[in-house]
């Protein structure tokens, strides 16, 4: 395929999910597709095809920052319905019982800001964070995760990724966390606030609700779109 099919093949995947309310992932694919479109242009000989080209992608740019500031207006506007304050030690508070009610089948979206994905525990915290997206937003189609890079282990950081891409696009769940369904979820540790089993052959070893907790604070934001 062509770099001028792939562009257009995006693009309109692009337009399908912004007019389908999926804005996270029609912000990927604009990006996407308006890189492969310039690779074309700047190789096409032609002045007024190349004129042409360039008003299309200034188009498709501008719809890509109106959904860039859409997602910056969620982020910044709304109201806390929830505060929740973990103290050191506690227990109880598995990802189901801090958030899992707000993941619902009307989320068709997530993103999850997570910096820190380097240590296995840190990346079975992200898959028992999938797990229950899975479970609970039936709708989900599309995931992306803004991490930092692993500046020592970055091969072993993109396999691991690649194996949990892979396992969502089997899902159908395209992998590229704010709730599309309107809700956003604060929380100090990101999700590594559990401390390790200890001993590591002892109640909480699988089910986080027993496992004792770091302190921090969680916050449910509501959007104005999910306000009544």
């Amino acid at each position: 395929m062509t770099a001028a099919l792939q562009a257009k093949e995006l693009l309109i995947r692009a337009v399908e999910c912004d007019q389908n309310g999926r804005i996270l992932e029609a912000q990927t694919l604009y990006q996407d597709g308006i890189a492969q479109l310039m690779s074309f242009v700047s190789s096409e000989p032609d002045e007024q095809k190349r004129k042409g080209f360039l008003t299309r992608i200034k188009e498709y740019m501008d719809r890509a920052d109106a959904i860039k500031a859409r997602v910056n207006g969620k982020l910044m506007l709304g109201e806390v319905v929830t505060h929740i304050s973990i103290e050191e030690n506690d227990t109880g508070y598995d990802y189901v019982q801090v958030f899992g009610k707000y993941m619902t089948n009307q989320t068709v979206e997530i993103l999850l800001e997570e910096p820190y994905m380097t240590q296995n525990y840190q990346y079975q915290n992200l898959i028992r964070f999938l797990e229950l997206a899975v479970t609970n937003c039936t709708q989900l189609k599309y995931f992306r995760l803004i991490t930092k890079k692993d500046t020592v282990n970055h091969d072993q950081q993109k396999s691991n990724m690649g194996q949990i891409k892979a396992d969502l696009e089997r899902r159908h769940i395209a992998f590229y966390i704010n709730l599309s369904n309107g809700y956003i979820i604060k929380i100090g540790r990101g999700l590594h606030f559990y401390k390790a089993s200890n001993p590591m052959y002892s109640i909480g070893l699988t089910n986080y609700r027993y496992r004792k907790c770091l302190q921090t604070d969680v916050d449910i934001w509501r959007t104005s779109s999910t306000a009544n």
